[in-house]
């Protein structure tokens, strides 16, 4: 893996792990504010898609020969 997709794995990961923390916290806090908790999960859902879009199907390779019968 080259180093510049390790370190963007890991600042993306920083980035969700911030984001979850932040609405945790405004959770438990008394005067919540429903934006910062909005934003919060669409930053950790947008990241989760970022990260879970390298990894393959579970059926790519039978996704795959089922393509080159159909040609």
């Amino acid at each position: 893996m080259k180093p510049e997709i390790k370190i963007m794995k890991t600042f993306k990961i920083l980035i969700m792990i911030l984001a979850i923390s932040v609405a945790i916290y405004e959770q438990v806090s008394e005067e919540k504010n429903i934006y910062i908790m909005v934003i919060a999960i669409v930053v950790f859902m947008y990241g989760m898609m970022q990260l879970s879009a390298k990894i393959p199907s579970k059926n790519q390779h039978k996704e795959e020969e089922d393509d080159e019968q159909r040609r």
